[in-house]
């Protein structure tokens, strides 16, 4: 049974009402995957355009503006750039660790032979493409770095791709693709963390032990308010960046400390709200509703309060400073020809246009052949031959890792063109590929309903986004 989007009618004063609509509006557009991927996409155009034009010298000056942090007599420098790189990206990938977290103990990756698809075709995703990158620069010792670099699926892109197409695909492929997402980002972030930092400091990385050894005493001891962890993490992020090992992992590592479950049980929480709701007004009124208050905000496990606050703000702030910062490609520099024949260019190129699909749908053939799991439900070959095309669409991760891989700025900037293209390339392959596919099952009356996730379990964004995308979808099909 349909049921109508949840309107908070009656409880605000007419006054104010007309601002919980608009609040509404903001909030259904800071959390929609489609419009988060249009955001970064036009940081990276504007990246392009200025790149290729005469205010690229200063636009690159900006970026490298450095900015100083001092107390007392302690003084350090850090350019604009890196603070997006270093610090903000670490917000980024703390966002990562949350959702990762969230599958691993709610989501899809708890039931082991659900899960087997997806964690399978990611790893067959990240093989593939590897060898073939490894084909074209294995002898060069300057470029073979750079293996890692066409392994990276972009979550936010790939998705909000997918979105767009609405319930003309089936959930159950929604589902493996952002599960193939995840499993793609633990990957990424171990390859990272062990392949592409420098000579580690033994002597910070026993600090971030003792730091992280602090981190968990406070999950373990049922610490549930955020501010603890965040303080905890900052002093993580400052030993891992110290140590050599790259600063992001400490992102992650703190999501994993941070508690992923509520410490208020729930049916007993909605008898007892209700005896709150009918004394208030007689007894003390302040008391009550703070209490209540107080008690609701627990409600709401740490992890996922984070994710709900941090995702508009990584989606709409700091992905679209790194695609501003990180896209500026200038193809005026580099003759065209130098860029399309560079080993790094053909390695990234058809390692994320071949290698990415070409591995999912691999190992995906075997896993299911095999009888270990099965393909998600309504869903066939077709569909996930155009999922594994967005697997493809690397953008963020990748160009991440390339900054990483290669110290000559040519060869990173000859990573960014194979990336920006093979993106492009992907994305409108999987997007055209699933299109005809939707348009087919029209043709035969075909339409998918949206599984939305159990109401016990929508602890993360992405099962408010389904939720969402749901209701509207229904609001359309009552107007037609």
């Amino acid at each position: 049974m349909a049921h109508k989007p949840h309107k908070e009618t009656g409880i605000f004063i007419n006054e104010v009402s007309s601002h919980q609509r608009r609040y509404h509006k903001v909030l259904e557009l800071t959390h929609s995957t489609t419009k988060a991927a249009g955001v970064m996409l036009l940081g990276a155009i504007v990246a392009l355009v200025v790149a290729n034009t005469a205010a690229h010298e200063g636009f690159i000056e900006f970026w490298h503006t450095e900015v100083s942090f001092g107390f007392g007599a302690e003084h350090a420098e850090m350019s604009l750039a890196h603070i997006i790189n270093d610090v903000l990206m670490a917000i980024f990938f703390l966002l990562v660790g949350l959702e990762i977290k969230y599958e691993m103990t709610v989501g899809e990756l708890t039931d082991v032979r659900q899960a087997i698809l997806p964690v399978a075709a990611a790893i067959g995703g990240v093989l593939m493409p590897v060898g073939i990158y490894l084909l074209f620069n294995a002898s060069n010792p300057e470029t073979v770095m750079g293996w890692g670099v066409p392994t990276a699926t972009d979550i936010a892109f790939a998705l909000g791709i997918l979105a767009l197409l609405g319930s003309r695909v089936p959930a159950g492929l929604r589902v493996f693709l952002s599960t193939l997402a995840v499993a793609d980002d633990i990957v990424a972030i171990l390859v990272i963390a062990v392949f592409y930092g420098h000579s580690p400091s033994m002597m910070w990385l026993a600090a971030a032990a003792v730091v992280m050894v602090v981190l968990v005493a406070l999950n373990r001891t049922h610490v549930y308010s955020l501010v603890p962890y965040l303080l905890v993490g900052a002093v993580l992020w400052y030993c891992i960046f110290m140590s050599g090992v790259h600063s992001t992992i400490a992102g992650v590592l703190l999501a994993f400390a941070i508690p992923s479950r509520s410490h208020v049980r729930l049916k007993s929480f909605a008898s007892w709200s209700g005896q709150r709701v009918k004394v208030i007004g007689q007894t003390d009124y302040l008391a009550s509703v703070t209490r209540l208050a107080r008690v609701s905000r627990q409600v709401v496990p740490p992890a996922t309060r984070l994710e709900r606050r941090l995702y508009p703000w990584v989606y709409f702030a700091i992905l679209p400073l790194f695609a501003l910062t990180n896209a500026d490609v200038a193809f005026i520099q580099v003759p065209a020809g130098d860029i399309l024949s560079s080993p790094i260019f053909l390695g990234v190129f058809f390692g994320l246009v071949i290698g990415k699909p070409a591995g999912i749908m691999l190992m995906s053939f075997i896993i299911v052949k095999t009888k270990l799991s099965t393909l998600p439900e309504n869903v066939n070959w077709s569909h996930m031959l155009g999922a594994a095309l967005l697997g493809g669409v690397g953008f963020t991760m990748s160009i991440f890792v390339a900054n990483l891989a290669f110290a000559d700025a040519a060869y990173v900037m000859v990573a960014k063109v194979a990336i920006l293209a093979a993106s492009l390339v992907a994305g409108v392959l999987g997007f055209t590929f699933l299109f005809f596919q939707a348009k087919a099952a029209t043709r035969r009356g075909q339409r998918f309903e949206m599984e939305l996730p159990s109401a016990n379990n929508r602890q993360s964004h992405a099962a408010h986004e389904a939720e969402r995308r749901y209701k509207r979808e229904l609001i359309q099909d009552e107007n037609e």
